[in-house]
């Protein structure tokens, strides 16, 4: 058999690529886990985590990052600060383009997340980094006492719209249908803040200003009614494409680019497995992250331990 760098190598460093790190260093496989930003993922950059088990008080996401790192390390992880820039599953020793050099090994989890999708309206790429956002904890704090206006209706759209009310001094939350997908508590606590001004069944038609944001165009479905909202910044949480173009044809994936997996993690190609948010599935959250990078780094073992026998 031809000379292998690595039994397994994780791709991401959010919760799934965390977990699946953690599981693989305790089984003592020869394992690397490659991260090509800061190790989290979109958890750190999440103001505050209540509904994930063992914190009842809840937790930043940065502590928890902190903690799922240190926890790694502690079984003798190696994490390295590098990028998948394309990969080679053809054969059974998999290949992955870095950087500067290319890896191989025996299994491959696929833990890259997802990242936030884009409206496409007209002014949208000319601001964005210019009063327009995807990170609230990130660039929140620069908006004290403005007034600003977010679009979604999920978890994140209404989790982060109350997060920003700390510093804001109005937020305006624009969601295009009259019912928002987000938990009921947190829609209760956005109801309930005199901060947010909610815009149902409307849609954002475009995004203006000098030299930054200015003003946010929105438009009524059912009525038709136009208006502009006069405001400091846009935060945009409409949904997620998964981190995957680097994969090409690599694995099976849906029309979005989420990747197949079944009930073990497993893709279309033995030995290569996804985890997280980058896979298909239909409930998204650290807790759900977390099992599916266990169950990868479980089938990657027996994977292993059959094919180097």
């Amino acid at each position: 058999m031809d000379r292998v760098d690595y039994d397994l190598v994780i791709l991401g460093g959010g919760p799934a690529g965390l977990t699946a790190g953690l599981y693989a260093a305790r089984a003592r496989l020869n394992a690397v886990l490659i991260e090509k930003s800061l190790l989290g993922g979109q958890v750190l950059i999440t103001d505050w985590i209540e509904n994930y088990p063992g914190f009842p008080e809840g937790i930043t996401g940065p502590q928890m990052v902190k903690r799922m790192n240190d926890q790694a390390e502690r079984f003798g992880l190696e994490i390295e600060s590098d990028e998948a820039m394309s990969v080679d599953f053809s054969d059974p020793i998999k290949k992955i383009q870095l950087s500067d050099n290319t890896i191989t090994a025996h299994a491959v989890i696929i833990a890259t997340g997802a990242g936030p999708k884009r409206l496409g309206v007209p002014g949208e790429a000319q601001f964005f980094g210019k009063g327009i956002s995807t990170c609230a904890t990130c660039d929140g704090p620069f908006y004290r006492d403005r007034v600003v206006a977010a679009v979604g209706g999920g978890d994140t759209a209404v989790k982060e719209s109350i997060f920003l009310t700390k510093f804001a001094q109005k937020v305006y939350l624009i969601h295009r249908r009259d019912q928002f997908r987000a938990e009921k508590i947190f829609m209760e606590r956005a109801l309930a803040n005199d901060k947010i001004d909610i815009l149902r069944d409307t849609v954002v038609t475009g995004v203006s200003g000098l030299d930054r944001v200015e003003a946010v165009h929105v438009r009524n479905v059912k009525t038709g009614e136009a208006r502009s909202l006069h405001t400091d910044a846009f935060f945009v949480w409409i949904g997620i494409l998964p981190n995957a173009d680097f994969l090409g044809d690599a694995v099976k994936r849906d029309e979005l680019g989420f990747i197949d997996a079944d009930a073990d993690m497993e893709t279309s190609v033995p030995g290569v497995f996804a985890a997280g948010d980058v896979r298909v599935t239909s409930f998204r959250q650290i807790a759900t992250a977390v099992g599916d990078g266990a169950i990868a780094a479980h089938s990657a073992e027996n994977y292993i331990e059959n094919r180097v026998q």
